[in-house]
C-alpha cells in the first residue's frame, strides 16, 4: 500500500514537472513571439479630444493621421516596418491629456506622440513628453509656449506671433478697418496669445483698440460684454476663440445690433461653426493652415483621398493632422536609428517639406516656418480663399 502510494506521487510529480517544461517553453514561444511582432511595427502614439466640446478638432486631425499612416503602411511602411497607431481621448481636458500622454509612453512604450490641437493641452502634456524624452509633434497648437518646454517638442503649424500679425494686416490693409475691440477667452492660452498678438500688430499699423472684454471657455452668455462693446463703435470685432463660444458670440452680437465685421484665427475651423452661430457668422473671416479651394496638385490629391476615404471635405485641422504624421514619418525614414532620440534628431532638421498645408521647415526653436491663409465664412461649412500671407 506504501509502495503504490509513492508510486503514484512519483509519477504526478512527473507529471507536473512535464506540464512545467511545456507551460515555460510555451511562455518562451509566446513572449518570442511578441517581441518579433512588435519588431516590425513603429509605435505613434496620439491624444487629442475625441469627445467633449471640441471634439471636432481632435476628430477630424485622427482622420488625417490614419490616412497618412494607412497611406506609408500600403506602400511598405518605413525601414521595412509598419507604423501602428496607438491613439486616446483626453476628452479636451488638460489632465486628460497629461494622463492620456502618461499611459502612451510608459504603458504602451510608443517611439513618438502626436497631439495636441489646443495649445493648453500641449503645454500640459509637452512637460510629460520634455521627462521623458519622446518626441512630441503638435499638427496645429499656435502659442509659442509650446514648443519652449524643451528641444523634444515641436509643431508643424505657424504660430500666434504670425498668425495674430496676418489678421491685424488682413483688417488694414484688405478691409481697412481702423478701429478694433477684442472679445478674448481669458481661460485659453491660445486666445490670450493670439489677441495680445493680433493687438499689438494692428496698433503698430496705425489701428485703433477702442474695447477689450473676457469670457471664460464654456460661457453661454456674452451679452453684457458685446453691449460695451457696441458701445464703442468698433469697426471690426477680433474673436481669437473656439467655434464652441465663436458661434454664440456672432448670433448674440446679431441681436444686439452690432454692426462690426467679425475676424479670429484657425479656432474657428470646423463643421460646427456655421451650425451654431447661423446666419450671423457669415461674412467673418479667418486665418487658417490651408484651403480646400487650393489648385495646387498636392492639395487636390489629397482632397480627393480624403473624400474616397470619409465622404466629407478635409478641414484645416485634417491637413494639419495628415502633415504632422507625413512630417513624423519623413523623420522615420532620415532618422540614424529607429529610436526616440532618433527621431527628435531627424525633426529637428526638417527642411522644404512639401505638405498639404504648404512647405514646412522647422527652425531652431522647432516651430515650422510657413504660411498662413484666410478664409471667408460664406454658408453652411463653406469657407472660401481669400488670401495667402508668407512669412
Amino acid at each position: 500500500m506504501n509502495n503504490l502510494g509513492n508510486k503514484r506521487r512519483l509519477a504526478l510529480l512527473g507529471l507536473v514537472a512535464v506540464f512545467l517544461v511545456f507551460f515555460a517553453c510555451t511562455k518562451k514561444q509566446s513572449e518570442t513571439s511578441t517581441q518579433a511582432t512588435e519588431s516590425n511595427e513603429i509605435l505613434f502614439g496620439e491624444f487629442g479630444s475625441m469627445t467633449g466640446s471640441e471634439s471636432t478638432f481632435g476628430v477630424s486631425t485622427h482622420k488625417g493621421i490614419v490616412m497618412a499612416i494607412d497611406e506609408i503602411n500600403a506602400a511598405g511602411g518605413v525601414k521595412g516596418k509598419k507604423i501602428r497607431i496607438i491613439s486616446y481621448d483626453d476628452e479636451g481636458k488638460s489632465d486628460g491629456a497629461v494622463t492620456t500622454a502618461t499611459k502612451l509612453i510608459t504603458q504602451d512604450r510608443v517611439m513618438l506622440l502626436l497631439g495636441e490641437v489646443a495649445s493648453s493641452r500641449s503645454i500640459a502634456a509637452g512637460a510629460v513628453a520634455q521627462q521623458y524624452k519622446i518626441p512630441m509633434v503638435s499638427p496645429s497648437s499656435t502659442n509659442p509656449k509650446v514648443t519652449e518646454i524643451g528641444n523634444y517638442i515641436f509643431r508643424v503649424c505657424f504660430i500666434d506671433p504670425f498668425q495674430g500679425a496676418v489678421m491685424a494686416r488682413f483688417a488694414m490693409n484688405n478691409l481697412k478697418l481702423a478701429t478694433a475691440a477684442i472679445l478674448q477667452d481669458i481661460k485659453s492660452d491660445y486666445s490670450i496669445g493670439l489677441a495680445d498678438f493680433f493687438e499689438a500688430e494692428y496698433q503698430k499699423l496705425g489701428g485703433k483698440i477702442v474695447a477689450k472684454e473676457s469670457y471664460s471657455g464654456g460661457d453661454v452668455d456674452f451679452r453684457s460684454q458685446l453691449t460695451l462693446i457696441k458701445g464703442k463703435k468698433p469697426s471690426l470685432l477680433f474673436v481669437p476663440g473656439y467655434y464652441t463660444e465663436v458661434g454664440l458670440i456672432a448670433r448674440q452680437a446679431k441681436d444686439s445690433k452690432l454692426d462690426s465685421t467679425l475676424l479670429g484665427g484657425d479656432g474657428w475651423d470646423s463643421e460646427k461653426l456655421t451650425e451654431i452661430g447661423g446666419q450671423a457668422i457669415l461674412g467673418g473671416y479667418f486665418s487658417n493652415h490651408y484651403s480646400h479651394e487650393d489648385q495646387n496638385p498636392v492639395v487636390q490629391n489629397f482632397v480627393k483621398n480624403y473624400k474616397a476615404k470619409f465622404s466629407e471635405v478635409p478641414n484645416g485641422l485634417a491637413a494639419m493632422g495628415y502633415d504632422a504624421a507625413m512630417v513624423a514619418i519623413d523623420a522615420a525614414k532620415r532618422a540614424s536609428e529607429l529610436s526616440s532620440k532618433g527621431l527628435r534628431d531627424a525633426l529637428a532638421t526638417t527642411k522644404n517639406f512639401q505638405g498639404v498645408t504648404g512647405i514646412i521647415s522647422i527652425n531652431e526653436k522647432r516651430d515650422a516656418v510657413k504660411p498662413a491663409v484666410v478664409l471667408k465664412v460664406v454658408g453652411n461649412n463653406e469657407f472660401h480663399y481669400v488670401a495667402t500671407v508668407n512669412p
